[in-house]
C-alpha cells in the first residue's frame, strides 16, 4: 500500500526541440523535433511518482492563462490533484530546451521562479488540508515560504521531507533545517564550498540527516550525518535524452518514501536510480512513463 505524496515548488512550460547541434552566435539551425510540455522540478517529481503508481499532490504556482492550461493537462492526466497558489494574471516560466540528438545532452533557458514574488505560505488550515494523508513530502527550493511553510508543517506530523537540491538558492538554510533527506546534483555547491563533495557535508550539518549526489552516469553517493557512507551504480543505457533525470530521480525516492522506502533508503535510492536510469533512454522527461 501507498500513502499519498507532495510535490511543492515549481511548474514551467518547456518549449522542447531536438537539434544536431546547439547553435553558436548568430547561427540558426532547423530542429529535427519539437514539443511543447509541462516541466519543472516538482512539477516532474509529481508525475513520475503518479506514473509509478502513487496518489500524488502538487502545490505550487500555476495560473488559469494560454501556458496555465499546458501544465494543467498534463498534471491532471497523469492524476496528479493540484492546489494553485498562483497569484492574478499569473502564468508559468517558459523554458527553451535545445537537446543534441547524438547525446541526449541538453541546454536549457529558463526563469524559473525569478519575479514570481512571494506566493505567501498557506494558511494553518489549508496546510492540515494538504498534507491530511500525506506519508512524505518532496520541496525543490523553489518559491521558498510556501515550501519552508509546507515542509516545517509536514515535520510537524512526523513525514518525511525530501530536498531536490538542483542548485543553492538565497535563503535555502532556512528549508534545509526543515529537511530530513537530500538529493543534490553534481552542481549543487553550497556559498563558500569549492565542490559537490564538501557540500554533501554541508548539506547534512545544515539539517538533514541523510544526503546523496547525483553525478550524470557516475554512481549516485549517498551518506548519512554520523558518517555511514556508500554509493549506488547508475546502469548503462542508451542515452536519447537527458531533460528531467534528475527530476524522475527525485519523483522516483519521493514514490519510494511513500511505500514506506525510508526503512531503507539506500536501497529506495537505488530503485529510483534504476527509474532515473531508464528515464534517459526515451524522449522527453516522462516519454519513459508512456512506454510502460
Amino acid at each position: 500500500m501507498s500513502g499519498t505524496v507532495l510535490a511543492c515548488g515549481l511548474a514551467t512550460v518547456d518549449v522542447v526541440q531536438v537539434v544536431e547541434a546547439v547553435p553558436g552566435p548568430d547561427e540558426k539551425v532547423v530542429a529535427l523535433a519539437a514539443d511543447v510540455t509541462a516541466g519543472g522540478p516538482a512539477c516532474n517529481a509529481a508525475l513520475t511518482a503518479a506514473a509509478l503508481g502513487v496518489p500524488t499532490r502538487f502545490v505550487g504556482a500555476v495560473g488559469s492563462g494560454p501556458l496555465s492550461a499546458v501544465v494543467l493537462r498534463e498534471l491532471a492526466s497523469g492524476g496528479v490533484a493540484v492546489t494553485d497558489l498562483a497569484p492574478p494574471a499569473f502564468e508559468p516560466p517558459l523554458s527553451t530546451v535545445l537537446v543534441t540528438q547524438a547525446t541526449g545532452e541538453r541546454a536549457v533557458v529558463s526563469r524559473n521562479a525569478v519575479g514570481v514574488g512571494d506566493l505567501g505560505a498557506p494558511s494553518d488550515s489549508a496546510l492540515d488540508a494538504l498534507l491530511d494523508g500525506v506519508a512524505a513530502v518532496l520541496v525543490d527550493g523553489h518559491h521558498l515560504p510556501v515550501a519552508v511553510a509546507v515542509a516545517r508543517a509536514a515535520r510537524r506530523r512526523g513525514v518525511p521531507v525530501l530536498l531536490d537540491g538542483g542548485s543553492w538558492k538565497p535563503g535555502l538554510e532556512e528549508l534545509l533545517a526543515e529537511t530530513d533527506l537530500a538529493v543534490l546534483s553534481s552542481a549543487f555547491t553550497v556559498p563558500g564550498d569549492p565542490g559537490s563533495a564538501g557540500a554533501l557535508q554541508a548539506v547534512l550539518t545544515a539539517g538533514p540527516s541523510w544526503a546523496a549526489v547525483s553525478d550524470g552516469a557516475g554512481p549516485v553517493r549517498w551518506r548519512w550525518a554520523g558518517g555511514l557512507h556508500g554509493e549506488v551504480p547508475v546502469p548503462v543505457v542508451d542515452v536519447v535524452d537527458t531533460l528531467g533525470a534528475g527530476d524522475v530521480l527525485h519523483g522516483a525516492l519521493l514514490a519510494e518514501l511513500g511505500r514506506g522506502g525510508a526503512g531503507d533508503l539506500p536501497a529506495a535510492l537505488a530503485r529510483a536510480v534504476e527509474v532515473a536510469s531508464r528515464s534517459v533512454a526515451h524522449p522527453g522527461a516522462l516519454g519513459w512513463a508512456r512506454q510502460r
